[in-house]
C-alpha cells in the first residue's frame, strides 16, 4: 500500500510552484468518464421525456444541445477545480486559441453561430420543405456547422448553416402546409366553353385533399394556336412537392375521364398545310 500511494503522490505535471500528481489524474480521467456517461444519459433521458410530451423536433434539438453543451461546461469547470488550476493560467492560451480561431476559423465560427441563431429563430424547422436554387428537399437536422437535408430524389445533402442567412430560400411550410397549385388544360375550339368551365370546377370541388377555403377558380387563359387554353387553380395542404404532383395527376384523370363522358376533345398540334398550283400523281413509270 505504501508504494501504491507512493506512486499515487508522484508529482507527474509541475508549472510554477504547483503540481498534479498521478493521483489526481487518476481522479481526473475517472471524473471525466463518469461525467460524460450521465450528461449523455440524461440528455438523453430529457430529449425522450419531451419526445413524449410532444414538443416540436427542432424545439426538441436545441434543448437538448443546450444541455448537453452546459452539462460539459460544468464538467470542465469541476475538472479544473479538482485540478486546483485557476482560470487565470489559461489566459495566455486561451488568447492565442482567439487569435488562430480569428483568422483559421472564421467559416467554423460563422457557421456555428448560424446553426444556434437558425435554431432560436427558427426560420426554418424540423421537417420544413425548402427549396434553395434548384434543390429541393425536406430539413431533417439542424446541427451546429451544417443542416441536413433529403433531396426529393432520396439523396442526403449537407449545407453549411451560413447558406440560410446569406442566401434567399424558400420555405414551403414556414407558417402552414396551405400551398397553392394549378392545372392547365387546352380543349378543341368550338368547345363549350362554359361546359367546360363547369366540369373543372367540378372535377376540383370533387377531390377530397382539395380546400373550399381559399376558393377554386377557373381561367379561359387565352385563345391558343391550336386549342382554347383553361387554368384551374386550387388550394390544398401539402409539405412536399409530392404531395401537389399527385394531386394534379388525379385531377388530370378525372378531368380526362369527365371530358370523355360529355364529348370534349383536348387538342393536339395541328396544321393545315395549302398548296398552291396544280397537284399531279406521278406513277413508278414516269418517273
Amino acid at each position: 500500500m505504501e508504494n501504491i500511494n507512493e506512486l499515487l503522490s508522484t508529482p507527474l505535471i509541475v508549472f510554477g510552484e504547483r503540481s498534479i500528481s498521478v493521483g489526481q489524474i487518476l481522479e481526473v480521467l475517472a471524473l471525466v468518464a463518469l461525467g460524460y456517461l450521465f450528461v449523455a444519459w440524461s440528455a438523453r433521458f430529457v430529449r425522450a421525456r419531451l419526445e413524449q410530451r410532444r414538443v416540436s423536433p427542432d424545439l426538441i434539438q436545441v434543448i437538448s444541445r443546450a444541455y448537453l453543451i452546459m452539462g460539459l461546461l460544468i464538467l470542465g469547470f469541476m475538472v479544473l477545480d479538482l485540478l486546483q488550476v485557476p482560470l487565470g493560467a489559461f489566459a495566455f492560451v486561451s488568447g492565442a486559441v482567439a487569435i488562430g480561431v480569428g483568422f483559421g476559423a472564421q467559416n467554423i465560427i460563422n457557421n456555428f453561430i448560424s446553426g444556434w441563431i437558425l435554431m432560436w429563430e427558427r426560420p426554418i424547422k424540423i421537417g420544413d420543405f425548402l427549396e434553395m436554387e434548384n434543390v429541393r428537399g425536406t430539413v431533417e437536422a439542424i446541427n451546429t456547422r451544417s443542416t441536413r437535408i433529403r433531396r426529393v430524389d432520396g439523396v442526403h445533402l449537407l449545407v453549411p448553416n451560413s447558406f440560410f442567412l446569406e442566401n434567399t430560400v424558400t420555405n414551403w411550410t414556414l407558417i402552414d402546409e396551405i400551398v397553392r397549385t394549378s392545372v392547365v388544360v387546352g380543349v378543341a375550339y368550338g368547345s363549350d366553353v362554359q361546359l367546360v368551365k363547369r366540369l373543372l370546377e367540378q372535377s376540383v370541388d370533387e377531390h377530397a385533399d382539395v380546400l373550399k377555403v381559399p376558393e377554386r377558380h377557373v381561367f379561359f387563359d387565352e385563345f391558343g394556336d391550336n386549342s382554347l387554353v383553361f387554368e384551374v387553380n386550387f388550394w390544398i395542404r401539402s409539405a412536399s412537392e409530392r404531395g401537389l404532383r399527385v394531386i394534379r395527376s388525379e385531377l388530370r384523370f378525372k378531368i380526362d375521364e369527365m371530358f370523355r363522358e360529355h364529348d370534349i376533345s383536348i387538342s393536339f398540334p395541328q396544321r393545315d398545310v395549302h398548296l398552291d398550283g396544280e397537284v399531279r400523281v406521278i406513277s413508278a413509270k414516269e418517273a
